[in-house]
């Protein structure tokens, strides 16, 4: 771990925070289909409630491993905190970003429970802002804080899975 040099301000500058992100497009999408389109999704209710059950199972999973790893390492989950350590064991040797994954998840899982169609078409745009306003800021940020330490595990984990 080696301090940042030449810039003083020790976080990513991130444009929100990564929860509210997903939120706001599920919000948009739930509301949209519930007072505009009234749309709902064309599966049948057990099956819709069971897949919401493993994926948003399995983006919980991902959210607590992640959490825990953080806090086992003494470093801040907010990208809005400086960070003081890379986290590079459990989940983390899957993917660079298992809160944004099990974020994901959730944010289907969800989408799938209420049968909303135009919550489950935002994912992608919601993911999008994700990576351009959250995740790209972040990795230059632990570029330029950890450098090589941080480059060697960007080359060999992949971004999301």
């Amino acid at each position: 771990m080696t301090a940042m040099s030449g810039d003083t301000r020790d976080h990513p500058g991130v444009i929100a925070p990564p929860p509210l992100v997903f939120a706001g497009f599920l919000a948009a999408g739930v509301l949209a289909d519930r007072y505009v389109s009234g749309w709902s999704l064309p599966l049948p209710a057990l099956p819709a409630k069971v897949l919401a059950v493993l994926l948003g199972g399995a983006g919980v999973i991902f959210l607590a491993d992640a959490l825990g790893l953080f806090r086992k390492a003494g470093t801040r989950p907010e990208p809005w905190q400086p960070t003081t350590a890379i986290v590079t064991s459990g989940v983390y040797r899957v993917t660079r970003n298992p809160m944004y994954v099990g974020m994901a998840h959730v944010y289907a899982a969800l989408a799938l429970a209420v049968g909303s169609p135009l919550a489950m078409a935002l994912l992608p745009a919601a993911i999008l802002v994700i990576h351009r306003g959250v995740i790209l800021r972040e990795e230059r940020y632990l570029e330029r804080k950890f450098g090589d330490e941080y480059m060697a595990y960007r080359a060999r984990v992949r971004r999301w899975l």
